[in-house]
């Protein structure tokens, strides 16, 4: 009997010892066995591989990020536009004019069909208002208060929960291989500062993004930077190859996209000759997360999704390739 009981000891122990050697050989493990894993694994492998006809030196390895709906959560509006919207509500009594003057008069009466109506000009001016006015350390500082308490609608958890573990692993998966990681955002630039580092271990140096018109000058006799209300640079669509050229220097070997805002990136990515990757995350767990592509008002997945047949790129069903979507509730 006890010699049975050390054997399935033994037993046991192997095999915690393989599901352990298992783990650790598998740098993606949310991801389900199939194509879109297979390509992102072979593509690590030959880009990194001495001798390999696809070798590429540590210094030219860049991957870009698109960050709503690629990193994060984007359903049912964007991250930045809920606290654009807070903001408002925060700032109404110092601006008693705003409750009969739109866009803000329908933020103030949760009209979803006027803000609506606005559209992109109402956004432009609700952005202006609640995110000029201050410093950029300010600013930051603001935006990781309100993460710090701000929840999804749905899920209700903080939105920095709702990061996506299937890319949190490729991200230190292509960092274990001599990759530097980008974000490359349509989303605010100093917006995406706040959380990046600790949300995806990218530092505020590898951010690109939408920006407003900062200038200097010196307030209480302190050399300042000062953000206005105004539009600098839009990171996003045809702007944003101009931001990686601008922001990094070098052109990118894989990007990681979802929506037709990344397409110009994903082209420019991969249709430079040699070996690249471009992955195209589409959203079709309605359970899990949401299903949405080509009608979405937010997210929009259309010429991307077809130009994605011509380019070879990779499409990763999250339904089908995903185990998980978001990290365990700590």
């Amino acid at each position: 009997m006890r010699a049975r009981l050390s054997w399935l000891g033994t037993l046991a122990l192997l095999v915690t010892w393989i599901s352990v050697a298992v783990a650790q050989t598998d740098p993606l493990p949310s991801w389900n066995d199939g194509p879109a894993k297979q390509a992102i694994v072979t593509f690590v492998t030959d880009v990194t591989r001495e001798g390999s006809p696809d070798f590429v030196p540590s210094p030219e390895r860049i991957a870009t990020f698109d960050n709503d709906g690629t990193l994060w959560i984007e359903q049912p509006i964007y991250v930045q536009f809920a606290y654009a919207l807070d903001r408002v509500k925060a700032l109404a009594p110092q601006h008693p004019e705003w409750r009969d003057t739109q866009p803000f008069k329908a933020v103030l009466e949760g009209d979803m069909a006027a803000l609506a109506a606005a559209g992109e000009k109402g956004a432009v001016e609700i952005v202006a208002a609640t995110h000029a006015g201050m410093a950029p350390a300010q600013f930051i500082g603001m935006v990781q208060a309100w993460l710090a308490t701000a929840k999804h609608p749905r899920f209700d958890r903080p939105y920095q929960e709702l990061v996506y573990q299937p890319m949190l692993e490729v991200l230190a998966y292509l960092r274990a291989n001599g990759f530097k990681t980008f974000i490359v955002s349509g989303g605010g630039i100093e917006f995406i500062r706040a959380f990046a580092e600790r949300s995806y271990g990218i530092p505020p140096n590898q951010v690109v993004g939408s920006s407003i018109v900062t200038k200097f000058e010196r307030r209480g006799g302190l050399p300042t930077l000062f953000r206005l209300p105004q539009v600098n640079f839009v990171d996003d669509g045809p702007g944003k190859p101009v931001g990686i050229n601008q922001h990094i220097g070098l052109q990118p070997i894989a990007a990681f996209g979802n929506s037709d805002g990344d397409l110009e990136m994903l082209q420019w990515t991969t249709e430079a000759g040699g070996r690249r990757l471009g992955v195209v995350v589409h959203h079709t767990d309605a359970e899990r997360e949401y299903a949405y592509d080509r009608q979405s008002r937010v997210g929009k997945l259309d010429k991307a999704l077809d130009a994605a047949a011509v380019d070879r790129w990779t499409v990763v069903d999250m339904k089908r390739d995903w185990k998980t979507i978001f990290p365990v509730k700590p």
